[in-house]
């Protein structure tokens, strides 16, 4: 039996990041003038995620995605070919428009949770040594984009084996910072809270 696909970077197992890791160029599929984009830090909470938002690899169900602080992240070349893919969405992912590709996203709501965060595909740098992708985000929604139901508990297998904990959600700790924002936001962040 075949293992069921998640996403090229992992299928073969996770690597692991390095700790020392300064950041790299990312590039996109353009064979002509691609899209670079220049990260200067090591990104932090990266994951599969099967939203039907994200930028996958073709045949994917699953794309890989981090964050990093939004200061560091700068369009290096070919900027102009780049334009947000959907304006009313809450991350704004700036795409090639020639490939297709997602080069970055970057949330513009000041009052967001992750506003000041830049949401990145550490798969389009050549460079070695990106945090390693520790859980797996919205599973369920990869049938939305055409995955069989049938095959979820398999899915949701293999995700298991390979050390991503998957999720129909954010990882806990992610959703922890999203509910602390929000009381602080209303007042009601229980006192003892840091």
């Amino acid at each position: 039996m075949a293992t069921t696909q998640i996403h090229p970077s992992v299928d073969n197992g996770v690597k692991p990041g390095k700790d020392n890791f300064g950041g790299g160029t990312l590039t996109c599929k353009c064979t002509d003038k691609p899209v670079k984009v220049r990260v200067d830090a090591q990104t932090a909470h990266n994951h599969v995620c099967g939203c039907s938002k994200c930028w996958k690899p073709e045949g994917s169900p699953f794309s890989m995605v981090a964050v990093v602080s939004r200061d560091k992240v700068s369009v290096t070349e070919n900027g102009d070919k780049l334009a947000v893919v959907d304006t009313s969405a809450t991350i704004q992912r700036h795409a090639c428009k020639a490939c297709g590709v997602h080069m970055y996203g970057r949330i513009e709501d000041k009052n967001h949770p992750f506003y000041g965060l830049d949401f990145v595909h550490t798969e389009l740098s050549a460079q070695d040594g990106w945090s390693a992708p520790t859980f797996a985000a919205f599973v369920s929604s990869i049938i939305e984009s055409g995955a069989n139901p049938a095959n979820m508990d398999a899915v949701r297998a293999r995700l298991t084996e390979l050390g991503l904990p998957p999720y129909d959600c954010l990882s806990p700790p992610l959703m922890d910072a999203i509910a602390i924002h929000v009381a602080k936001a209303k007042g009601t962040l229980y006192a003892g809270a840091a």
